[in-house]
């Protein structure tokens, strides 16, 4: 290869790392008051950066009931039980930031936390934790779900995410998290994710949409028992070319690289 069709491939290669277009999801731009979250009591969706998430409410009774996501910035680490719905478990945003997000997965049939981008993107990683609600009933338990480890604390339990990326109707992965588990045979390794934790989410490709489930080893006759909510925040995503552009690039890139080579001498 002549340094001419070298200089050219590098420069087009180099334009259409130029069209990926780098963002980080963190929330801090939409507004709130202090210790507070955003609840409008209606269907609807809210969006941070390219990113748009589904609030799913039908009201039973004033307040009740949502799926979805909420953001919010309440600090609350300490306070045990259903009315602490909305308090990450590490007191702050990832990063120390005021705000994120957080998700309750219905386990009746409601619509389940969903993701969604105007145009493809690859999803490069976020960060999660779990919120006090769901971390202090695992430490502890509660009412309605068990102590993880039980008494003797050999209970191989885990609550678990998974992040499904589709781009239009077509599934392209599915990545399993764990934000609690007690399966191993060392009790000492056994964790509850209580501070932010960075996941790769690459391996998920070129994704229009993320749908998140959880899973709990903690089961009985209406289903998981553990708190289903997890926190999210600083969600990087990249913009992906498109497709007819990078394919006009190439091509003429390929002409030109023709047309050197054909060139006396």
């Amino acid at each position: 290869m002549n340094t001419f069709v070298r200089s050219v491939l590098v420069t087009g290669l180099s334009m259409l790392a130029g069209q990926a277009h780098a963002v980080t999801v963190t929330f801090d731009e939409l507004p709130l008051a202090a210790e507070s979250h955003y609840f409008p009591e209606v269907a609807t969706t809210f969006r941070s950066g390219p990113a748009s998430f589904n609030f799913n409410y039908t009201e039973w009774y004033p307040g009740c009931c949502h799926s979805g996501w909420v953001y919010s910035n309440r600090t609350d680490t300490t306070t045990a039980g259903y009315l602490n719905q909305h308090s990450a478990f590490a007191g702050s945003g990832a990063d120390g930031s005021a705000s994120y997000a957080i998700a309750y997965y219905s386990l009746s049939g409601d619509p389940a936390p969903v993701i969604t981008f105007d145009s493809a993107v690859v999803v490069a990683s976020a960060a999660f934790t779990n919120t006090t609600y769901a971390a202090l009933s695992m430490l502890d338990g509660d009412g309605f779900a068990k102590k993880f480890g039980g008494a003797s604390g050999n209970d191989e339990d885990w609550f678990k995410l998974t992040v499904t990326g589709w781009n239009g109707t077509a599934r392209t992965g599915a990545l399993d998290i764990y934000l609690a588990d007690y399966r191993f045979a060392d009790n000492s390794l056994d964790y509850i994710l209580s501070d932010w934790t960075t996941f790769d989410l690459s391996a998920l490709g070129s994704v229009t949409a993320l749908d998140f489930a959880l899973s709990s080893s903690d089961t009985g006759d209406w289903g998981m028992n553990t708190p289903a909510y997890f926190a999210l925040d600083s969600l990087s995503v990249s913009t992906v070319p498109e497709p007819a552009q990078a394919a006009l690039l190439l091509a003429g890139l390929s002409l030109v690289g023709a047309a050197s080579r054909r060139r006396p001498g």
